[in-house]
């Protein structure tokens, strides 16, 4: 399932979970955002369990918007599922096959550490 996060819920998730974050930072009336959003399901259903899907509409979501200086969508950020940092961000949309490979450095999985199993 990808998740709304929203300006409430966005610390609850973050520090409770132990998994990659990728979040999509939208706005409704964008239409290359609108190209982005069907892509979410297709990461949830590639991931799984391991990572977490998340969209933040951010007209509604002041906050997190700022937090992130959000200044034109779509924006796309990878969290790192130890530190919890930013990995990558990609501003504009994208493939399917960049936000994978924006997800798997969040989650450790770089080239080098699938080379040498690290």
């Amino acid at each position: 399932m990808v998740i709304e996060l929203t300006d409430e819920n966005y610390s609850d998730l973050v520090s409770t979970t132990d998994k990659a974050i990728f979040i999509d930072f939208y706005s409704p009336m964008c239409g290359p955002c609108q190209e982005v959003l069907p892509l979410l399901n297709n990461l949830n259903n590639y991931f799984k369990d391991e990572a977490i899907i998340a969209k933040t509409d951010v007209t509604k979501n002041p906050k997190l918007s700022a937090k992130y200086e959000i200044s034109s969508v779509p924006f796309c950020v990878s969290i790192g599922a130890k530190d919890k940092m930013v990995k990558e961000v990609e501003l504009g949309a994208a493939s399917v096959n960049r936000y994978i490979k924006m997800i798997e450095k969040a989650q450790g999985k770089s080239f080098f550490s699938r080379l040498f199993g690290k």
